[in-house]
């Protein structure tokens, strides 16, 4: 019987996500080079992860969150050490957490450190009622995911 508990308790961490508020918000397509997203549907203390295309074909996914500063952040959903695993971050509290290695991340350094095991930076700004963010950010980040050597 304390198997089976810990299996079910078990396979209810990978269901969940680790208790991830993360949320998975699609694909996204640039308008005249860059990315508009509404400052509403990321304002709400949960990272949304989006993907869109690169311009050579390559599948660049980053992740957009409000921290607890009331800051608008984004990020590659990489970093430097653990990329080649593809896994990313999940969010856990007002952490961001690194699938491969569980190093955690507090959302307020998120665009604030880069390097290392950290989420890599993505230049964004504000204007109006929208996050922008340019593909040319977005193409910088596709070594990432880009695992056949081409960048």
């Amino acid at each position: 019987m304390i198997r089976l508990l810990a299996i079910l308790t078990f396979s209810m961490v990978l269901l969940t996500g680790c208790n991830s508020s993360s949320v998975d918000a699609g694909s996204l397509k640039p308008v005249n080079g860059e990315l508009r997203i509404p400052v509403s549907k990321v304002n709400d203390g949960k990272a949304h992860h989006f993907d869109v295309m690169a311009t050579d074909g390559t599948k660049v996914t980053f992740f957009v969150l409000k921290s607890q500063d009331g800051v608008i952040r984004a990020a590659i959903d990489a970093c430097d050490v653990c990329y080649k695993a593809g896994k990313g971050y999940y969010q856990e509290g007002d952490n961001m957490v690194c699938r491969n290695c569980g190093r955690r991340f507090a959302s307020v350094l998120v665009n604030e450190v880069q390097g290392g095991c950290n989420p890599a930076p993505l230049t964004r700004s504000l204007e109006n009622d929208k996050l922008i963010i340019q593909i040319k950010d977005i193409q910088q980040g596709r070594q990432y995911f880009n695992f056949n050597g081409k960048v």
